[in-house]
Parts: C-alpha cells; sequence; structure tokens
C-alpha cells in the first residue's frame, strides 16, 4: 500500500501544473504566461534530443562532415584502398596462372597429360607416339629418285644464293599500326623502348606485318597486351589496348585489326598505344621504319 501511494505522488507531481509567466518589470504587466506540467517539461526535451540527434546522424551519414571523424578515412584513401584491392586481385590472378603453368611444364617433362588437356590432344599425342614405332624402308625407286635429285641441285647457285640472304630491315615494307600523334618518343626517358601514339578511343590497331600471335594478356602497368612474332626474328608488341581481337596461336596479316586503341594499365595517362619494335632481341626506333602520321 506504501509504495501504491509513493507511485500516485509521483504521477501526481508529474501531472501536476505550473504557470510560466513573464512581467513587464516596469508595469509588472504579464506579456507571456503558460501552464506546464513537469511531464510536459520531459517530454518536449526528450522529443527535441531525439530529432537533434536524427539530425546530426543524416548529417554525418549523407554529408562530408563525415570525412572530420577522427579515423574516417577521406575520399582519396578510400580511392586507395579500392585501387589496392584491384590490384591484388590481379596479382592472384597471376599467380595462379604462373603456378598452373609451371604445374603443365612438370607434367609434361614427366610425360603425364597437362591438367585441362582436351581429349583431341590426349589422343592425337597418342597416336602421335604409335606412328613412332614405324620403320621407314628405302626402296630401290626411292634411291634411284633420291640420287638423281641431288645431281641436279649439287650445282644450282640459286639454292647456294639463299643461304646467304640477310633480312634487311630497311627495304621491307612495314604497315602502320595507328595513325596518330606521337607524344613519346623511342628512348625519351629510361627504359622506354617503344612509342607513344595519341588517337581516338577504341580506334583500329592494325598488325605491321604478317605473324603469329605468341602473347595475350592483361598486366597491372600495360593493361591488355598482345605480341606478335614475325618472320625473321622480328617482334612488335602493342600495349594498353582497350580490348584484344585475337587470341594467342592466331595467324594475322598485314594491316589485319588485332586491338582497339584503350587507356587500360597504371602506367597511362589517356588513350594511347604504346608500340614496340624488336629485331633480333633488340629494340628499334619504331619511326624510323614508319610514319605515325
Amino acid at each position: 500500500m506504501a509504495r501504491e501511494e509513493k507511485g500516485k505522488k509521483l504521477v501526481d507531481k508529474l501531472r501536476h501544473k505550473y504557470r510560466l509567466a513573464i512581467f513587464n518589470e516596469q508595469t509588472y504587466e504579464e506579456v507571456f504566461g503558460m501552464r506546464l506540467s513537469r511531464l510536459n517539461v520531459f517530454t518536449v526535451v526528450g522529443v527535441s534530443l531525439s530529432v537533434l540527434v536524427v539530425l546530426v546522424i543524416f548529417l554525418i551519414a549523407f554529408t562530408g562532415l563525415r570525412e572530420y571523424i577522427p579515423g574516417y578515412p577521406d575520399g582519396q584513401q578510400r580511392r586507395l584502398i579500392i585501387q589496392n584491392s584491384e590490384r591484388v586481385d590481379s596479382l592472384i590472378m597471376e599467380i595462379e596462372r604462373r603456378d598452373k603453368f609451371f604445374k603443365d611444364v612438370r607434367a609434361i617433362i614427366s610425360g603425364e597429360v597437362p591438367e585441362g588437356a582436351l581429349p583431341e590432344d590426349v589422343k592425337d599425342a597418342e597416336t602421335e607416339g604409335a606412328n613412332n614405332n614405324i620403320v621407314f624402308k628405302k626402296s630401290e625407286e626411292d634411291s634411284i629418285f633420291r640420287e638423281l635429285v641431288e645431281r641436279e641441285e649439287k650445282f644450282n647457285l640459286a639454292v647456294l644464293g639463299n643461304k646467304g640472304t640477310k633480312f634487311e630491315l630497311e627495304h621491307s615494307f612495314l604497315f602502320t599500326p595507328l595513325k596518330g600523334v606521337v607524344v613519346n618518343k623511342f628512348g625519351e626517358t629510361q627504359g622506354h623502348f617503344g612509342v607513344d601514339v595519341v588517337a581516338k578511343p577504341g580506334s583500329r590497331v592494325s598488325a605491321i606485318l604478317d605473324g603469329t600471335v605468341v602473347f595475350t594478356g592483361w598486366t597491372v602497368e600495360t593493361g591488355y597486351v598482345i605480341q606478335i612474332q614475325h618472320s625473321n626474328n622480328l617482334i612488335s608488341i602493342y600495349k594498353h589496348n582497350e580490348t584484344l581481337l585475337k587470341s594467342m596461336g592466331d595467324q594475322v596479316q598485314a594491316g589485319e585489326a588485332i586491338a582497339n586503341v584503350g587507356n587500360s594499365g597504371e602506367l597511362t595517362t589517356g588513350p594511347h598505344l604504346h608500340f614496340e619494335l624488336w629485331y633480333n632481341g633488340v629494340p628499334l626506333d619504331a619511326e624510323q621504319y614508319m610514319s605515325f602520321e
């Protein structure tokens, strides 16, 4: 009973009305008056505090004020975090490719079938192994024919002259891979073994000569890269492409489209083609053999 009486007294105190009045000091005239209770005051203060907290949360969550909170990363740090995560993903992919390549090489060396080999490849390998056991015997007609051919070609000057013929790059026609403006020349900076040609994004990149695509892929620094092996130990390399139109092992012809100009990779400041020309393992200045304008 005592507790119930105390509870009723507390409720009565909260509901008890008080009058708040403001008087003019000189005339003692009442200027403003209001009837309040303790419950009203607590309610108004609680609602005001709740609204204030909600407004502060919205300001911090949806405006730039959150960057002033200690420990919260700013915009530049968030961009660096995203870039680093992308680089880590790229490195993981490259490591997985390298491990798979080494695993396949070890399998081939040990005489096993590499993982992921097609059934046709296994069948061809088995057929080739069976063909190695075939013994060819020379017939009398074959020996007579060989002797006749060797006698006719023994003093053929055309055959002897071809052995001494050398490949002259200056006398060869090289198809221009891209028409544009050369912004960075060969050897302009240390380690710059090619020329940078600026052109419209998506422009066609062409092969300079007939050849075989020996590499297509993506690297962190140079983006999408395609490399073509030509005859006479000549290699052409095309970097920072947007898309690649050929795959490794494809045969290409001079002037054939192989990629599109892009802005891929870390070492780039805009859409352009980084083109390199290598002969016998030595980088060459491509502007001496073709015009990019």
